[in-house]
């Protein structure tokens, strides 16, 4: 490489002024830790995603139905439905919601 490489518009000045007195051990050790933290907060943002998702199912739950219930796929008679279902007690208790989508 004949010239230093020039650091993305996008990363803070600051960041990249302390980089240039790093060795090339600990650029690489940055890296790896870069991609791992990239890795981490993208996981974040799918589980807050899918909190949000779970937190908008729950407001859409009928009466009578717990938080704690999960949402059951049963196919009858070559049909599929869709149901809440929940253990209460010894029991499991089941509410429909309605005809399953093909894609479920």
């Amino acid at each position: 490489m004949a010239e230093e490489p020039t650091p993305p518009a996008a990363l803070p000045s600051g960041i990249a002024g302390k980089c240039t007195s790093l060795s090339a051990d600990q650029l690489r050790d940055l890296a790896k830790y870069a991609e791992s933290l990239a890795e981490y907060r993208e996981q974040e943002s799918r589980l807050e995603a899918e909190d949000e998702s779970s937190d908008e199912e729950a407001n859409d739950r009928p009466d009578g139905v717990p938080a704690g219930a999960s949402v059951t796929i049963k196919e009858i008679n070559d049909n599929r439905y869709r149901y809440w279902q929940w253990r209460d007690g010894d029991k499991i208790k089941s509410k429909y919601i309605g005809p399953a989508n093909p894609d479920d």
